[in-house]
């Protein structure tokens, strides 16, 4: 099988698929994935709120760092290359029907199929893919630029064939990149300006177009029945909806009631309290809609609170531990999540690349060798967030964070800590939706018992994004989507350069040569025991610099639905295959019919419901296809998510 890494003196050979080590589930002539039913039936409508609450949006750019993106825009655009659900990061030709990784694994070639067309006929072509990788990388959001710093160029070689060139020695991932990314129409946008938000519903060459939006309030999309890769292998068996349709809501409690009215069809419940006790209402109990919950085998993700260290009074790691210490997961879990979370430890929790314990040989070798400044505490036992008693106030804890403030410079006078000059230590949460007030507030009640002047910061959607662009916060609930294969989107978390860059990822503001130089060894792993050494190294680094107070997670998706959708036996192991493999069951939905389920609300009035998830912040922007995108796409798909979308509890 085709490895991205080439071996020196291997000959270059032509491959329906790529992964970063070799690994390719499916041969060349499979006939579908094997979490998708080749026989299911086209046809009928869906409707959700997204994989999480968002509150509107103002753009059908999702590739730019200005405006709200509606969710889904992914489903409009192919790429070369898609990604396989139950594999760590193999890609298989979409567009692309082949690719061919040089000897050097300096450049990588794709061979287009000659009947790739855009929705209204126009042929895809290899000058598309050219035109598409500069106006991300030049126009598009500041993460694209980074991430493709190190693909020097995309060239046409002829009108169905394109090569990308690198430079460097971390090019393990770019081909995997490249491959992911959309491709847009070069005649479309001569007439268009790529860098711009607009309403108007952009030329692509995926399986569904725009059919209707209202601003901000829904956008529906309609599977092109035209859609020229209907029949491939990579698509055989899914895209089955005639229509998707993305709905937005203001509030939660409406949300949810709209969801019980039949406003939409599906709903994923991020909110403990909602799910133990919400769900049990008459559809549910008289078998109408489906409460279900279903495994999650992906990194479950870094969130938490971030401590933006721009500031001056939050350099110090002392303080930022203490503010770790002034957290109680314990009461916050048994209290407010009913007991259905565990505590996060790790920035690559529920993975293979989780550091525990006191380093191995070569997680300490690597360590030890990296020529940079390492923390003391990552050659030692890998710090854990703290056990507490459970009674909201562990009095020893907070005695353990009064140390270190002190320690820090910042002594009690008066009730209040003050440094040397007199100044209070102020911590503000920044946040614009009410529902986290119950998870923030005990635990401003224990920063104030340590003398810190805490508050919550509650703004409009709107000027909460710009805070974030601009970094004008102390402290934010983040969460970033880790991958099977964690890469060149480290650069943008955690990295030295995303920290000066404006709406980087990288909120808190990491300026580390150690961090930097172990994303590099991360980056240039030649297999997957170089892999999870460099990324348990850099987890156990980061962890020991207390650059968040990581809050919890569950390895789940809870969801429930109206009961008149159909799916495959196999769920794909890394992704929810809802939106893409599930069904409309015409049987079912007769029988809903049957037993006078409540109407389908109108669309008008469903608008005026409103979800959003426990964190009360946006996900990094983009929706559950992008999330599966390798390399750059699955970046910003993360950012995407970050912007636009509530993190998940």
């Amino acid at each position: 099988m085709l490895a991205v890494a080439v071996a020196p003196g291997s000959a270059a050979e032509r491959k329906h698929g790529l992964s970063a080590f070799g690994d390719l589930r499916y041969p060349a002539d499979f006939k579908n994935f094997a979490y998708a039913n080749p026989d299911a039936p086209k046809g009928g409508a869906f409707s959700l709120v997204g994989w999480g609450g968002v509150t509107t949006f103002n753009s059908l750019n999702n590739y730019i760092l200005k405006g709200d993106a509606a969710q889904g825009l992914e489903v409009l655009f192919d790429s070369l290359m898609v990604p396989a659900a139950d594999e760590p990061d193999a890609v298989y030709g979409l567009v692309a029907e082949s690719g061919e990784v040089a000897d050097d694994g300096m450049s990588v070639t794709f061979y287009l199929h000659p009947e790739a067309r855009f929705s209204d006929g126009s042929p895809v072509r290899a000058e598309d893919a050219v035109y598409s990788f500069e106006a991300l990388k030049t126009k598009g959001h500041p993460l694209f630029g980074q991430m493709l710093q190190d693909v020097v160029t995309a060239e046409a070689i002829d009108p169905a064939t394109v090569r990308y060139t690198f430079k460097g020695d971390l090019v393990r991932d770019l081909p995997l990149t490249v491959a992911a990314l959309p491709i847009f129409s070069k005649t479309y946008y001569a007439t268009k300006p790529f860098d711009e938000t607009t309403l108007d519903p952009p030329l692509g060459s995926g399986p569904y177009v725009v059919d209707k939006i209202a601003q901000g309030r829904s956008i529906v999309y309609r599977r092109n029945p035209d859609y020229w890769a209907k029949d491939l292998p990579v698509n055989r068996g899914r895209w089955n909806f005639d229509s998707v349709t993305y709905e937005y809501f203001r509030d939660r409690t409406a949300g949810m009631e709209g969801f019980k009215a039949g406003a939409y069809d599906l709903r994923e419940e991020f909110t403990a309290k909602v799910w133990s006790n919400e769900y049990d209402f008459r559809a549910i109990r008289d078998g109408k809609v489906k409460k279900e919950t279903l495994p999650d085998e992906t990194p479950s993700g870094t969130q938490g609170f971030f401590i933006n260290t721009r500031r001056e009074r939050l350099k110090d790691p002392r303080v930022r531990q203490a503010l770790d210490l002034a957290f109680d997961f314990d009461w916050t879990n048994r209290n407010i999540f009913y007991g259905l979370y565990q505590r996060t430890e790790s920035y690559f929790e529920n993975s293979p690349m989780k550091a525990a314990g006191e380093p191995s040989a070569a997680e300490r070798t690597l360590l030890e060798g990296l020529g940079v400044p390492v923390p003391e505490g990552a050659l030692k036992a890998v710090y854990l967030p703290p056990k507490t008693d459970g009674s909201g106030q562990d009095r020893k804890l907070l005695q353990e964070a009064g140390k270190l403030l002190d320690a820090a410079g910042w002594t009690v006078k008066d009730g209040r800590r003050v440094n040397d000059k007199g100044e209070p230590l102020k911590v503000e949460i920044l946040m614009f939706e009410p529902t986290f007030e119950r998870v923030n507030a005990p635990y401003l009640k224990n920063l104030k018992l340590l003398g810190i002047d805490a508050h919550m910061r509650m703004v409009d959607p709107a000027q909460y994004q710009q805070r974030l662009k601009d970094f004008d916060f102390d402290v934010t609930t983040q969460r970033y989507a880790m991958r099977n294969t964690p890469g060149v989107e480290l650069r943008s978390y955690f990295g030295s350069d995303a920290a000066k860059m404006d709406g980087s990822l990288n909120l808190a503001g990491i300026e580390d040569p150690a961090v930097d130089a172990l994303i590099e060894r991360v980056i240039a792993a030649k297999n997957r025991d170089e892999l999870t050494t460099a990324s348990r190294a850099l987890d156990r680094v980061l962890r020991a610099q207390h650059y968040w107070v990581p809050h919890w997670y569950k390895a789940s998706h809870n969801i429930a639905y109206w009961d008149k959708f159909s799916r495959p036996e196999t769920k794909p192991r890394f992704d929810r295959g809802i939106l893409d493999t599930w069904w409309f069951d015409k049987e079912k939905a007769a029988n809903l019919k049957t037993a006078a389920a409540p109407p389908k609300a109108s669309l008008s009035a469903a608008t005026e419901f409103a979800d959003k998830t426990e964190t009360g912040k946006p996900h990094i922007r983009g929706v559950v296809f992008a999330i599966a995108l390798l390399g750059l796409v699955i970046v910003v798909f993360l950012f995407v998510r970050a912007k636009r979308a509530a993190r998940k509890k």
